[in-house]
């Protein structure tokens, strides 16, 4: 089945003549070549895919990159070499009226500046992408009023962005962004300008709307806990090179650098990582306790402590796989103590 997105050795270089640079290089310039030449590899031969129905998370510090990628992937810039295939066309390749089509139609962005139309309530910003897609008024406010009512902000759609909080000014943003039933969302760090409290609310919200619209989407942030919240697979951004793409536990417990694992020092570990990382062969007690490979460890946890016996670990046919032991879950819940 073909991807949804199509990320393909994406360049986003920097200078005087960057397309020069990378045929003069090769398409593998070094990080030398960039210093002395004075280039800026912002996006540095980046490769991915991204199923139908995926969170993808891209992260990283700033400066990473991943503003830039993401940019590129929209084609709000363009990159200095490489593919972009959405259903497997090559959007890089995209006339301006073809990019203005899927704009309307099959893409959809949410960024950090909420970019709202001061002069219109929020039900008029809603139904401005539908007025411009030649929607009769009636129609495109009835949709914006549907859409405000799915983002939770039913009784509100006469409300001006500055009678609105952070928290309900991105919900409008967010209701805009789906106007047009995108098939593929990108959001840039949509929740970072938020309080902590309203960041959690939102991130709820975010989370109930993928279950019941499953789009796909490509999320960028610089918060590990955001994106393990929401991502089905993370990539780790450093000098424009994405560094790992894996699912949250496989980064925890098999980090490719030292960056990352750094990087991942904070995770939620104990809420991440599953019984299947951390069993050993063979089984435990016939007929005794079983935990499924799927469970956390912090939910395997108690059961296994107060276990006299290894604990058998099962798949999802409960058939046994593994096992796991007392001393193999106090070194999953503390690895760096245990390595002491």
């Amino acid at each position: 089945m073909t991807p949804k997105l199509s990320c393909e050795n994406i360049w986003k270089i920097y200078g005087a003549d960057p397309k020069e640079f990378l045929r003069r290089h090769e398409n593998n310039p070094s990080e030398a070549d960039f210093a002395g030449e004075g280039y800026v590899g912002a996006c540095r031969d980046v490769s991915f895919t991204v199923e139908q129905g995926e969170i993808l998370v891209i992260m990283g510090l700033s400066g990473s990159g991943k503003s830039t990628l993401i940019r590129c992937l929209s084609r709000l810039i363009d990159p200095t070499a490489g593919a972009v295939k959405f259903n497997g066309e090559d959007i890089t390749e995209a006339n301006e009226s073809r990019l203005i089509d899927m704009r309307r139609r099959q893409l959809g962005m949410v960024f950090q500046n909420f970019g709202l139309l001061p002069h219109r309530t929020a039900a008029r910003n809603v139904s401005f992408p539908l007025e411009i897609r030649g929607l009769s008024i009636e129609e495109a406010m009835t949709k914006a009023h549907n859409l405000l009512k799915l983002v939770g902000l039913n009784g509100r759609e006469s409300y001006f962005p500055h009678e609105l909080s952070g928290g309900q000014q991105q919900r409008v943003g967010i209701a805009r962004s789906l106007a047009g039933d995108p098939e593929l969302w990108f959001l840039d760090e949509p929740f970072s300008a938020l309080d902590p409290l309203i960041r959690r609310e939102m991130q709820d919200e975010f989370l109930r709307l993928q279950r019941l619209l499953k789009k796909t989407i490509v999320f960028i942030t610089h918060d590990f806990d955001e994106a393990v919240r929401v991502a089905s697979r993370i990539g780790i951004m450093k000098d424009g090179v994405l560094v790992q793409l894996d699912t949250p536990e496989e980064l925890i417990t098999n980090p490719a650098t030292d960056y990352v694992r750094a990087f991942t020092k904070t995770a939620p570990r104990q809420k991440l990582v599953t019984v299947g990382k951390i069993m050993l062969p063979g089984v435990g007690v016939p007929h005794g306790l079983s935990i499924s490979a799927s469970t956390s460890i912090e939910e395997a946890a108690p059961r296994v402590l107060r276990s006299e016996f290894d604990v058998t670990v099962v798949d999802d046919r409960n058939q046994p796989v593994g096992r796991i032991t007392r001393q193999g879950m106090i070194a999953a819940l503390f690895p760096e103590e245990m390595a002491q």
